[in-house]
């Protein structure tokens, strides 16, 4: 076996070791069996909203065991179909057991990562706000873009996307946008991203083709589950109706159906502007719980401000990731110092190395950039 090949090997092993570890897979099996024991008890949907949360952790369990069978099978046989090949001098098996190695070796380390995702809200689905922030036209292009770019890491992720509310730029793009995305972890993955993105770039909108650098904020918090409990003082918010804004023509409200709430103790808005007067109602209300569950989360973190303060402005000084499109090509989150030349990739979506290197570093308190150097 070629010593790249062998490295492979080693990382992927390394990633299901430690994949184990997180799982404590000694007692996965047994945990397992309780599961299924209690999901067989007759009395079990007398509490519904129990139910479905032992539900949720015992296929949240089965999939993880799965996952790394899976892997430790597919990692097994490929090793099996590369000796075969060496023996056989067949250069072509090899070759497609090494590239399913590759492909295998991304996977473990995605596992790993998300294995890593067991905070208290990590499972749940999240709100997503964007903003445009300090840079006008450009800004609100650059918030729309970077609406796109979560819509399609989203999608490949097989997350269910559903646009809250949205105001439109005033020549291009848009001023704030929020979406709900629902699937197992998506706050988890997503948590990582709240901060300011800082776009470089030569402006489709100057005449002068001169280059330009904008800015926008993503906010992201929990959806609040039913076990969850936030109590919101009635008198403390202030709830306006009025006309969603759009694109024009026959797409724009012509009644007072968008709602705003404003949570007067914290200075907290959400809005929601995409439904009925009722369901939009609902929404911010469950938006503004999931807003003041995720300031208490953050206060219980010594190393993270209270969410409402640190949001900052849009603006110089408080980025934590740049994509410069001139004058050369580079992604780079300034958190980590991961960082990819494929600004494209990135902006279609492919944002799993910034997520989980941040992720790895919460955990450890060192970039993967850090641990490597001192492997």
């Amino acid at each position: 076996m070629r010593a790249e090949t062998q490295n492979t090997v080693d990382a992927i092993e390394k990633s299901l070791d430690l994949l184990r570890q997180r799982m404590d897979w000694e007692t996965a099996s047994y945990r397992l069996e309780e599961f299924n024991a209690r999901v067989e008890d007759p009395t079990l949907w007398d509490d519904p909203d129990n139910a479905q949360k032992l539900m949720r952790e015992r296929q949240a369990l089965v999939d993880a065991m799965d996952r790394y069978k899976a892997m430790a099978q597919e990692l097994s046989d490929n090793i099996e179909l590369i000796e075969l090949g060496e023996m056989e001098d067949d250069a072509e098996v090899v070759a497609d057991a090494e590239k399913a190695l590759a492909r295998l070796k991304d996977r473990a380390a995605a596992a790993e990562i998300e294995a890593l995702l067991n905070g208290e809200a990590d499972a749940n689905d999240t709100f997503l706000e964007i903003n445009a922030g300090a840079g006008g036209t450009e800004s609100c292009d650059w918030a729309s873009m970077l609406a796109r770019m979560y819509v399609r890491w989203a999608e490949k992720k097989g997350y269910k996307v559903e646009l809250q509310s949205e105001s439109a730029g005033d020549e291009a793009g848009i001023k704030s946008a929020s979406y709900k995305i629902s699937g197992h972890n998506a706050y988890g993955w997503l948590k990582s991203e709240s901060g300011v993105h800082r776009l470089v770039r030569i402006s489709p909108y100057d005449s002068a083709a001169r280059r330009h650098t904008s800015f926008s904020s993503v906010w992201v918090y929990p959806v609040v589950d039913d076990n969850i409990e936030i109590e919101v003082n009635p008198a403390d918010i202030r709830v306006d109706t009025y006309r969603s804004s759009g694109a024009g023509g026959q797409h724009v409200n012509t009644t007072d159906s968008a709602v705003r709430i404003t949570h007067e103790p914290t200075g907290i808005v959400v809005t929601s502007s995409e439904k009925s007067q009722h369901q939009n109602r609902d929404i911010a209300m469950k938006a503004l719980k999931s807003r003041l569950y995720q300031m208490e989360l953050d206060r219980r973190t010594a190393d993270i401000n209270a969410a409402h303060e640190a949001k900052g402005d849009a603006g110089w000084g408080n980025q934590i990731r740049s994509y410069v499109l001139q004058p050369y090509q580079m992604v780079k989150d300034l958190r980590t110092s991961v960082e990819t030349s494929d600004t494209q990739g990135v902006l279609n979506g492919d944002l799993d190395r910034f997520m989980a290197a941040t992720l790895a570093q919460d955990v450890s308190g060192k970039s993967r950039a850090e641990a490597s150097a001192e492997d």
